[in-house]
């Protein structure tokens, strides 16, 4: 399994934390659980960090059972909606940049 991460480094405007959680709940997770492969849809918002660590005030987690299927879904029509709507967010809400991580899971039972 792959996951890809969108990591949103920076800061929520200030006052904005509220509108801009639920802006990421009731307008973007319905568009990335729409995504053609996915597993599983993550959305961490940010709570604490060590002294000096950068802010991340969301992290948002996709996983896909292999490459072809993250492929397909960064093609699909969702995607594009999901880019559109996250600008408007991003515009309304936050100071910083997004990137992108994709990684390979390894699990160990505990």
């Amino acid at each position: 399994m792959i996951t890809r991460y969108a990591l949103f480094e920076g800061s929520v405007k200030p006052g904005m934390t509220k509108t801009f959680r639920s802006a990421v709940l009731d307008r973007l997770v319905p568009l990335w659980q729409q995504f053609a492969g996915a597993q599983e849809v993550r959305v961490m918002f940010g709570e604490e960090r060590d002294e000096g660590a950068p802010e991340f005030p969301l992290i948002l987690a996709i996983s896909y059972p292999d490459r072809a299927a993250m492929d397909q879904a960064l093609q699909s029509p969702a995607r594009a909606q999901s880019r559109e709507v996250t600008g408007e967010i991003v515009a309304e809400c936050f100071d910083g940049r997004i990137h992108h991580h994709v990684t390979l899971a390894n699990s160990f039972p505990v």
